[in-house]
């Protein structure tokens, strides 16, 4: 066997070692919402679900702000790992962890100001108001864990541990399901089951991330020096690639939202049926992100190590699995598009409506795929500045004139071609960075082919 076929075998090796678990910690997170959708779904009212939709789009809104703590948290420590600096690793860790109770405490503090806020941005009927306000006022008190759970995962990944994260992903989506079950089939909770399961299983999976750590990892308390903790340059870099990232993960957020909020406006009936076929966007976008997350681990440790050869080979391959993975979803829409429809709602009407735009998320996967993974590998070389500007472009430039330019004869559709247009282009333009951004920045770094060479 060739040095090039060994080199080869072993990238793909590295690449499924850490996109499985997180393809199967990350398909947990949708099946959840899923699983949420369906049994609101066949409540006796549409505005239960209509409710639950409205109040996860503001915790997208929420959380997903803060997803630089998973994001930059991966690539940082990935490129630390790459450079063997358990040091910087675990002062990494701290920092996110930091910044994710303050930053909880903050959400749980301020949540009269967000709520009367994002109730004044959303229009909706009286009946779904009421049903996200209620899904709201309880889901809000799990902040400080879901953003302390976002922080272990991303160095989990950094540190090339995917198993972990998907452990707990699996266990809290898992008593999140049990609970949510319980909750609207045993105890008619309805709305505020939904929101009561999440917050209860988010304070376990910290716990449980927090054992993990201790577990296996307990060693690197020791290499903390704490007068680097909050040094200004090492801390400077930190907030600077969480800056870029949480600006591009604000611009995606308002795009969705600006999204769930104009089904809103169109009627109970379009805000369900466009919340069921978004949940079958998310559902691919999971399983391909398992790739991209494989990415920033992978990236992020070349990049560290300086390694253009296995960098490049990684990226190619990545993309053969993720758009090979897309292909199947798509195919699989395409055959079972209303059966799979069936599963999230018993209301003809809503099923009616969400087959007349079906062929969006048939070509969703494909279409998705190419900037979920090039996020994972500019995350790993944390060329975050790149990101940003993508999504500028993606967001003010298309989405938004594309659907403002086209809503009075598309209608519903407008928004669906203004979404997966927004995607296209964002995977269009990180192809287009991608040269100066990173594989520039590795050579100007002036060490290449580390492995096998």
């Amino acid at each position: 066997m060739t040095n090039d076929r060994i080199r080869l075998d072993n990238v793909n090796k590295d690449i499924l070692r850490l996109a499985i678990p997180s393809n199967i910690s990350n398909i947990s997170i949708p099946l959840l919402s899923s699983i949420d959708t369906a049994l609101v779904g066949h409540l006796e009212q549409t505005y239960y679900l209509g409710g639950v939709a409205v109040g996860a789009m503001i915790f997208n809104f929420l959380f997903w702000g803060f997803g630089f703590l998973r994001m930059g948290t991966t690539g940082i420590t990935a490129q630390a790992f790459g450079k063997q600096d358990q040091s910087e690793s675990i002062l990494t860790l701290a920092r996110a962890l930091l910044v994710a109770i303050v930053g909880g405490v903050a959400l749980v503090a301020l949540q009269g100001l967000i709520s009367w806020t994002a109730f004044r941005l959303v229009t909706s009927t009286p009946e779904v108001r009421t049903q996200a306000g209620i899904y709201y006022h309880i889901r809000i008190w799990s902040a400080p864990a879901v953003l302390a759970i976002y922080a272990f995962q991303g160095w989990f990944l950094g540190v090339q541990n995917a198993r972990y994260p998907m452990i707990v992903a699996i266990a809290v989506n898992s008593i999140a399901i049990t609970l949510d079950i319980i909750f609207l089939r045993v105890f008619g909770m309805k709305t505020a089951g939904v929101a009561l399961g999440s917050v209860i299983a988010n304070y376990l999976g910290v716990l449980l991330a927090l054992f993990l750590f201790l577990h296996t990892y307990r060693d690197y308390l020791g290499k903390i020096v704490r007068r680097r903790l909050l040094e200004l340059s090492e801390a400077r870099r930190f907030f600077s690639v969480n800056r870029d990232i949480f600006l591009r993960t604000l611009l995606l957020i308002v795009s969705y939202s600006f999204f769930t909020a104009k089904s809103a406006a169109s009627g109970d009936s379009v805000l369900a049926a466009n919340s069921i076929l978004m949940q079958l966007w998310m559902v691919v976008s999971y399983g391909v992100d398992g790739f991209a997350y494989a990415a920033e681990s992978l990236v992020g440790r070349f990049f560290g190590a300086r390694d253009l050869v296995s960098l490049k080979k990684a990226i190619w391959h990545l993309f053969a699995w993720g758009m090979g993975l897309s292909l199947l979803a798509s195919l699989t829409y395409w055959l079972f598009g209303r059966p799979i429809l069936g599963l999230f709602t018993d209301k003809q009407d809503v099923i009616l409506v969400a087959m007349a735009f079906f062929g969006w998320t048939i070509a969703a996967p494909v279409v998705n795929a190419v900037c979920f993974v090039w996020d994972g590998v500019f995350i790993g070389a944390t060329a975050t500045r790149a990101m940003l500007l993508s999504m500028v472009l993606a967001t003010l430039v298309f989405f938004l004139p594309i659907y403002y330019l086209t809503r009075g004869s598309l209608g519903n559709h407008s928004l669906w071609l203004a979404m997966t247009g927004f995607m296209a282009v964002r995977g269009i333009t990180l192809t287009l960075y991608a040269k100066k951004a990173i594989f520039a920045a590795v050579s100007r770094q002036g060490k290449t082919g580390i492995i096998g060479a």
